[in-house]
């Protein structure tokens, strides 16, 4: 059995709800490929991902993410220390996933045969 779908959903998602998404029917093979290459950038280059404490998937995979994790984590302390009052919760964890999953699998007993 597939555990594919759930990633194919959101990716159709955000795809789908992109401000640059068609209204209308693309007009050519080659108007989907320009369209899909333009989205896969941004993607990869400029969507920040939850995931990955809101840092971009290229910034992940060069090695960037802790450095710039690091800035937000310093950022917020300072913030705290200054404004206590303004934080009605704890601070956000930045430390980036020792390990990210596009679909995490499932514990053995919850697995179907």
């Amino acid at each position: 059995m597939s555990n594919d779908n759930p990633f194919s959903e959101a990716l159709f998602r955000t795809l789908k709800v992109h401000p640059s998404y068609p209204v209308r029917w693309f007009r050519s093979l080659e108007a989907v490929i320009a369209w899909v290459r333009q989205f896969v950038a941004w993607y990869n280059n400029e969507h920040r991902h939850s995931g990955i404490k809101y840092v971009t998937p290229s910034q992940r995979h060069h090695g960037l993410a802790d450095a710039i994790c690091e800035v937000r984590r310093r950022t917020y302390e300072k913030a705290y220390r200054l404004h206590p009052a303004r934080w009605s919760r704890h601070q956000r964890c930045w430390k980036q996933p020792d390990i990210v999953w596009i679909n995490h699998p499932r514990p053995a007993e919850h697995r179907v045969a």
